[in-house]
């Protein structure tokens, strides 16, 4: 079994780390670098920021907040969140992002991310979905816009479409689970683990340090990305990392320098 990853998020409006459900009822909760600084120290794997403001103020922001959280941090970490070019890719990787996610951008134009994998590598382009069971309950649909709009294309024949197209792992947010803190979609990450060839990274729905192990014990993803049980401070990411190794769940100890 690899060793599996353990990965804080932290939504960033206007330069300040925010938290709230669905982007509604919004508190900051502090500034993303030192958050940042805090969660490498505590040996988290990689971080990943989502610009929630989305916005050509906030795309600027960001590059800012890149090259902060660069200096500070030595682990690889995720810019997402209203890249829409090629250009706003380059922007990011050069402030010291490690990778991007391409999310509503990617459904609109798919060909963002051939090229931005065949011209940065695909290490560096994730592909960031929401998705949500059909009504009928046949399977899920993927969402944009921050889970607002139903683009009526099938969960499973996108993934297939973004590997194939270059992206080097799957960002996948449970939006039925997004924001109850009562465990992983299990069911969803299975079926699109099921599929795919690349990693896969687990987000929507923790609560508890449980879930956590529960959804990487299970093999129903490679790595677990959480925000409330970091920022809230109910763990740290070595009090879950510790936990996690009693369980048996292979994970990095150590910081390196």
């Amino acid at each position: 079994m690899f060793t599996k990853r353990i990965i804080p998020c932290l939504d960033v409006k206007e330069g300040k780390v925010v938290k709230g459900i669905n982007f509604v009822g919004l508190k900051e909760v502090g500034d993303p670098v030192a958050l940042a600084k805090q969660y490498y120290e505590q040996g988290a794997d990689e971080i990943v920021f989502l610009d929630i403001s989305a916005t050509n103020e906030g795309r600027k922001t960001m590059a800012d907040v890149a090259k902060r959280v660069a200096k500070e941090i030595f682990i690889p970490f995720t810019i997402g969140g209203g890249i829409q070019s090629i250009e706003d890719i380059q922007t990011l990787l050069r402030s010291g992002a490690d990778k991007v996610s391409l999310n509503s951008a990617a459904i609109k134009n798919p060909q963002l991310i051939k090229e931005g994998a065949k011209i940065f590598g695909s290490q560096c382009i994730v592909s960031a979905i929401d998705a949500k069971k059909r009504a009928d309950g046949s399977g899920w649909n993927v969402y944009i816009n921050g889970g607002r709009k139903d683009t009526g294309i099938d969960l499973i024949e996108w993934v297939k479409e973004v590997t194939a197209l270059g992206a080097g792992e799957i960002l996948l947010t449970s939006m039925d689970a997004d924001g109850t803190r009562n465990g992983f979609d299990l069911e969803m990450l299975h079926a699109v683990n099921a599929i795919i060839d690349v990693p896969l990274i687990a987000s929507g729905g923790c609560g508890t340090i449980e879930h956590i192990a529960q959804v990487l014990e299970s093999d129903a993803a490679d790595a677990a990305l959480a925000a409330s049980i970091f920022h809230y401070g109910d763990h740290s990411v070595k009090e879950v990392k510790e936990y996690l190794k009693e369980k048996g769940i292979p994970v990095r100890m150590e910081v390196d320098e």
